[in-house]
């Protein structure tokens, strides 16, 4: 089983619409309602994959009634903990003349310590049950920082594959928790642990680093530009192809779900990163969100 824990979910109403004005009226626009998430990204790329997974995540409040009821109408499997505060939400304005992506946020989900304590219980339980557990997306609050880092040391303990997308606060906690694989943006590394990484060598010894630390394979992308990654010692180097940019939302969601996809088959290295590029690349050529076609 393919176990994917999302903490900080997400339901998302879009507006497509062909140029967005500011101060102007927009009538008759319809919303198409989405869950967002970057685990549930990469759960539903996997699906289109044809390969089933388990999302695990926190609902609450009448928002996540709906996640609920969407999860179940486009097949994704799930289980959560039921908050007491309200899952957050998006509107997402896609502007599909010139391809602008605007975003308005709300603030994140609050969570229980509570709750917390009973995510970690019952995922302690499923890991032993699960061949990879997957930790993708943010942490919603302080008190659930230690969550991620706690499933990796779970997952080490009873020998599964972890495979950690995350950033922020706990980022270094979960890179010392040793997790099987990772996949990062370079703005993200910068930012969760304020180094900078701008130059090649500087990327290089960055993977040598992670290896040090027991992480067996590392991916960093960076939009349009070279891949790096590794495999133990060894580093490659991966030039994505030219595309027509739509829309790159969700494009290292699908990259990783092809990192899970060449593990599960086990593919050869080189074909696993060929496919995860692939499938960020082709994600960020449509407005649609890892809903990639094998």
């Amino acid at each position: 089983m393919i176990l994917i824990v999302t903490l900080n979910p997400l339901l998302e109403k879009k507006y497509f619409i062909n140029e967005f004005v500011a101060r102007k009226e927009y009538r008759g626009v319809i919303p198409i309602f989405s869950v967002g998430g970057k685990g549930i990204n990469v759960s539903r790329q996997l699906k289109k994959l044809k390969i089933d997974s388990l999302n695990f995540t926190f609902l609450g409040g009448d928002k996540g009634k709906t996640i609920r009821i969407m999860l179940a109408e486009e097949g994704l499997n799930f289980t959560s903990v039921k908050t007491k505060f309200e899952t957050r939400d998006a509107t997402v304005i896609i502007e599909t003349d010139n391809r602008n992506v605007t975003t308005f946020f709300s603030e994140n989900s609050l969570v229980t310590d509570i709750e917390v304590d009973e995510a970690i219980q019952k995922l302690d339980k499923m890991i032993q049950n699960s061949e990879f557990v997957v930790l993708s997306g943010s942490s919603p609050s302080k008190n659930c920082d230690k969550i991620f880092p706690k499933l990796i040391e779970l997952a080490n303990k009873y020998d599964k594959i972890s495979v950690l997308d995350t950033y922020g606060n706990h980022f270094i906690d979960c890179i010392n928790a040793a997790p099987t694989i990772i996949h990062n943006n370079i703005s993200e590394i910068s930012t969760s642990l304020n180094i900078n990484l701008t130059s090649e060598s500087e990327i290089m010894e960055f993977l040598s680093s992670l290896y040090t630390k027991g992480i067996k394979q590392a991916f960093i992308t960076d939009g349009d530009k070279s891949v790096y990654c590794n495999k133990a010692d060894f580093h490659y180097k991966i030039i994505p192809p030219k595309i027509d940019l739509h829309d790159s939302t969700g494009s290292g969601d699908a990259f990783t779900a092809g990192i899970i996809y060449g593990h599960y088959h086990d593919l050869i290295f080189e074909e696993t990163v060929k496919l995860a590029v692939s499938l960020g690349t082709i994600n960020a050529s449509s407005f649609n969100v890892c809903t990639v076609e094998l």
